[in-house]
């Protein structure tokens, strides 16, 4: 590499961090005031109150860290169920019948168009049969007249 290369290599390289700093410190004053002002921290809040991307926050390892870690320390504690009084089971009893009650209708639909489709299969094989033998279906009194005549 040339002097001039090296040179110019050295310069973005300490531009490059440079910038890097700044960002990170951008970063840092964003969850300051999002703490400050008792907002939630979440990766998308400091990027907009820092002016960086969502792609700077999850590469920069200590960031990152610090962001999922006061994200989760400001989830509250889930509160205990308490046991449930017979109305709600009642209620979640009969949602559930619903539910099964729904599912097997629409298995039994599904089970009768699947025999539709297989009746109309079967319904167009006879008309084609038919008229390959012939005009014979053209005439149905005629031949209604012949059976009446054996009879």
């Amino acid at each position: 590499m040339t002097d001039a290369n090296a040179k110019r290599a050295a310069t973005l390289t300490a531009a490059a961090k440079a910038k890097s700093a700044a960002k990170t410190r951008a970063a840092e004053q964003g969850i300051r005031a999002l703490v400050k002002r008792g907002e939630p921290i979440t990766f998308q809040a400091v990027q907009r109150e820092a002016g960086v991307s969502h792609a700077f926050l999850y590469g920069n390892p200590d960031l990152r860290a610090r962001i999922e870690h006061l994200r989760a320390r400001a989830r509250p504690n889930p509160t205990p169920t308490s046991p449930p009084d017979s109305e709600s089971t009642l209620l979640l009893s009969l949602t559930t019948q619903i539910a099964e009650l729904k599912k097997r209708h629409r298995q039994e639909i599904q089970t009768l168009r699947d025999a539709l489709a297989q009746a109309h299969g079967e319904n167009l094989e006879l008309r084609r049969e038919l008229a390959r033998h012939g005009n014979s279906a053209r005439h149905p009194t005629t031949h209604v007249a012949s059976i009446a005549e054996t009879s």
